[in-house]
């Protein structure tokens, strides 16, 4: 199989605050490339791509509704990348119970309700 590339896709109801979430949360541009899809771009790749899907439910993570997928992003700081994810509108779904251990991680929804791990 010879990949050319791999876009990651969140579907979501409301297309362009989700890609300018995730433009925010990885310090990336959102595009609207035509009505229904928006790209995120940071420097010269594309992160990810957002597809207008009018009926798209959030996942009711933990419990319900079950994820289909979730972005893992590792950072350096977590109180400091916490309190930007916050800002760009996440939502805190699972707190970690200690965030001065080693390795760890606290679980957030995106806009549209994707969930995503912020890891350090």
């Amino acid at each position: 199989m010879d990949i050319k590339a791999h876009i990651l896709v969140l579907d979501a109801a409301d297309p362009e605050p989700e890609a300018a979430f995730w433009a925010g949360m990885l310090g990336g541009t959102a595009h609207q490339e035509d009505a229904d899809w928006w790209s995120v771009r940071v420097g010269e790749n594309e992160a990810l791509c957002v597809q207008l899907a009018p009926g798209q439910r959030a996942p009711e993570w933990p419990d319900g509704l079950p994820q289909q997928m979730h972005l893992d992003l590792v950072v350096a700081e977590i109180a400091a990348a916490h309190q930007e994810a916050m800002g760009w509108g996440a939502t805190l779904l699972q707190e970690a119970e200690d965030l001065t251990v080693e390795h760890g991680f606290q679980v957030y929804a995106d806009p549209a309700g994707h969930p995503f791990c912020l890891c350090w």
